[in-house]
């Protein structure tokens, strides 16, 4: 699978855990950033990772920062994303097989490195399982695509 991952300063050595991992199980990953000791505005990041997944240059994205919610928000501000914060493997599970997310987020601060992994396997590893979900999703489109033709 094709994934795009970054982080900001808060994330660097997660980011580099996580990077090290998927690459172990045979994931193609881009890293958007950022260096040890570089400092940048998280939005940059996630903005950048989201549009490379809209786009369809990555099938997925890993955004890194202290606590995955900002960039987990910044992400789902662009059109036809579907970014989730996720710090354990039944809601990074979910995640996909319910709500076809394109995106997880974690933090740092909140979740140490082996069970990043575990939470990380998990997510890699599901598939959208459509059938009721679909619906719900097909909303979701729905709803992006209304607010997004108003802009």
């Amino acid at each position: 699978m094709k994934i795009a991952i970054g982080c900001d300063e808060a994330g660097v050595r997660l980011r580099d855990a996580l990077k090290a991992f998927a690459e172990e199980k045979g994931h193609e990953l881009t890293d958007f950033g950022v260096k040890e000791g570089e400092s940048v505005l998280y939005p940059m990041i996630a903005e950048k990772i989201a549009a490379s997944v809209a786009a369809g240059t990555h099938e997925r994205g890993i955004i890194i920062c202290g606590t995955g919610i900002g960039m987990a928000i910044t992400a789902n501000k662009v059109p036809g994303i579907r970014a989730t914060v996720a710090h354990d493997v039944y809601s990074a599970e979910r995640s996909i097989k319910s709500n076809n997310c394109q995106i997880i987020t974690m933090g740092e601060r909140v979740i140490g490195v082996e069970n990043a992994k575990t939470v990380l396997s998990a997510w890699l590893e599901s598939e959208f399982a459509g059938g009721s979900s679909q619906p719900k999703v097909d909303k979701m489109v729905e709803i992006d695509q209304q607010y997004r033709s108003q802009r």
